[in-house]
């Protein structure tokens, strides 16, 4: 079994009244809720650190002689973008993140 660690955390009202909700709409304990939390945010570290280590590993030029070796494009039917695409508002343009801490009528 895993060891558990146990942490005394000082979170402001304001911050605390917002987990409390979420968690609430997440069905899940703050606790629980915290710890995906923290999960998240040193995945997300991990990721950046990782991914920043590889770009130093890359050798300018070698794209340019990766993408020479790929060919010609070939048009693929079905592929193509829509009719009025660029100005059509994108999916993710039209979300309302703040709709996350409304609280429930």
């Amino acid at each position: 079994m895993a060891t558990i660690s146990n942490f005394a955390l000082r979170i402001p009202p304001s911050l605390m009244e917002d987990v409390k909700l979420l968690a609430t709409q997440d069905a899940v304990s703050v606790n629980q809720f915290l710890v995906q939390a923290a999960a998240e945010k040193v995945a997300g570290l991990k990721a950046r650190a990782y991914l920043a280590e590889r770009a130093g590993q890359a050798v300018a030029g070698d794209l340019g002689r990766i993408l020479a070796k790929a060919g010609t494009p070939t048009a693929i039917a079905g592929d193509e973008l829509p009719e009025g695409w660029p100005d059509q508002p994108m999916a993710s343009d039209l979300a309302a993140p703040e709709k996350a801490l409304r609280k429930p009528a």
